[in-house]
């Protein structure tokens, strides 16, 4: 028959035999839980939706142009945008890429808003360059040189450049050759764009800055 009193010494024995080893664990413990009371929870962040990549003024930005960036609330900047409310629209400078789109970097209005009277007329300048100097809203003259280039005339005066679209759908810098020129958008009053399109078609269109 086993002794009453002989349990408790054997398991006092027992304990005592391992009492490193659950020393050791409850300072484990102890310490996880102080780091953990340190620590704390981690801070908040906000979802934003910012470019993906570097992108051109004048670019109507697509879904696979945007990706989405966690910040700290106090780093959000005014006039942030959701996905939907910035797919379509056109930048009104360029972009780079992991920054938080916001109102002031979108055109917010039909591109003639603002331009009543005028028309929004497509131009092809011969030099691309030039064009890359761009940015919508500038005002610029247009001139056309004939094909020999004997004559220059002003085919519009102060216009807006509306927009400037990418090339071949990237917003990588385009071909600066000058053979190919580069399309853009200015507003023009309506007779200026019916004479414009008639010497487009064999003059050399070139694009001087104003402001």
């Amino acid at each position: 028959m086993i002794d009453a009193t002989t349990v408790p010494r054997a398991v006092r024995r027992a304990v005592l035999g391992r009492r490193r080893l659950l020393a050791a664990l409850l300072t484990a413990v102890a310490v996880a839980a102080g780091l953990h009371a340190v620590a704390g929870p981690p801070p908040p962040t906000t979802t934003v939706v910012a470019a993906a990549r570097d992108i051109a003024a004048g670019s109507v930005l697509r879904a696979s142009d945007l990706r989405d960036l966690e910040l700290p609330p106090d780093a959000v900047p005014a006039g942030t945008l959701g996905r939907d409310a910035l797919i379509g629209r056109t930048t009104t400078g360029p972009l780079r890429v992991g920054e938080a789109i916001t109102d002031a970097r979108v055109v917010h209005r039909p591109l003639l808003a603002g331009y009543p009277g005028l028309v929004a007329a497509p131009v092809r300048v011969g030099d691309a360059a030039a064009v890359s100097l761009l940015r919508v809203g500038d005002r610029i003259d247009l001139l056309a040189t004939d094909a020999q280039g004997f004559r220059a005339e002003v085919v519009a005066r102060d216009a807006p450049v509306l927009a400037i679209p990418r090339v071949g759908g990237k917003a990588t810098a385009p071909d600066l050759s000058a053979s190919g020129g580069r399309l853009m958008v200015v507003a023009v009053p309506e007779e200026s764009a019916v004479h414009l399109a008639e010497v487009a078609v064999s003059s050399f269109i070139s694009v001087v800055l104003n402001r």
